[in-house]
This record gives structure tokens, sequence and C-alpha cells, in this order.
């Protein structure tokens, strides 16, 4: 595991993960059914978060338009999350960007279709009484 080293504490000890052990352990209190947390579960977990997030980055890198930028873009990411089945549960963490404007030329076009369907229920229920 000494080659997993990520950086070194304040003693100038290496540390097995970078993410700050106190947010983990905050986060994980945060659930109503943790009441105490072992040490060895806390560092456990940091370290499954810092695997889940690289190969998350490398896998967006390797299958977006990372490669000709030689850059990893919110929209790869995003684009992972919506494409790939491992990645699905993301979509709504990593929604794709779009304007205002269009959001809103969606939204009017949803009340539109439901004022329609509102209209139709309507009148098959008015022939319903009949």
């Amino acid at each position: 595991m000494a080659d997993g080293v990520a950086g070194k504490d304040k003693c100038g000890e290496p540390r097995l993960v970078s993410l700050p052990l106190s947010r983990i352990r905050v986060i994980m209190k945060s659930s109503p059914e943790v009441s105490s947390i072992n040490q060895e579960a806390l560092v456990l977990t940091a370290k499954a978060t810092e695997l889940f997030v690289q190969y998350l980055a490398t896998y967006s890198y390797r299958h977006g338009s990372g490669r000709e930028k030689k850059a990893l873009t919110y929209s790869d990411l995003s684009n992972t999350a919506e494409e790939s089945e491992t990645f699905q549960f993301l979509a709504d963490i990593l929604p794709k960007k779009i304007l205002a404007s269009k959001y809103l030329k969606m939204l009017k076009e949803k009340r539109g279709e439901e004022e329609e369907n509102d209209d139709d229920d309507d009148e098959s229920d008015d022939e319903a009484e009949s």
C-alpha cells in the first residue's frame, strides 16, 4: 500500500488518502443510521471514494473529447453519466449544461403539452358523462 501514498501529513508521515478524513466523517455521520465510525472504515471509505473519482475521471477523459483537447471538461463527465450504464446513477448529479433560454423553451413546451393533455382529459370526462 505504500505505492498509494498521496502526500504527507503534519508529522511528515506518508498519507494513504488525500481526501480530508474529517470531512468524510461529517458526511458519514450525517446519516441517521450511523452512530459511530471506526477509523479503519473511515480510511477505507476515503480510499474507495478516491479510486471511484479517479476511475470516473479516467473513463470520462478516454471516452470524451478530453483526448483531443488534453483536458477533462464538465461535459465529458456529464456525457459519461448519461451514456455509460455503469455511471447512470450520476445522471441527476451531473446533468448536461444547457442555456437558460433553451431550458425556458423546454418548460413552455412541457406546459403546453400538459395543458393539451388536461384538455383531452376534460373532453373524455364530458363524453363519459353523456
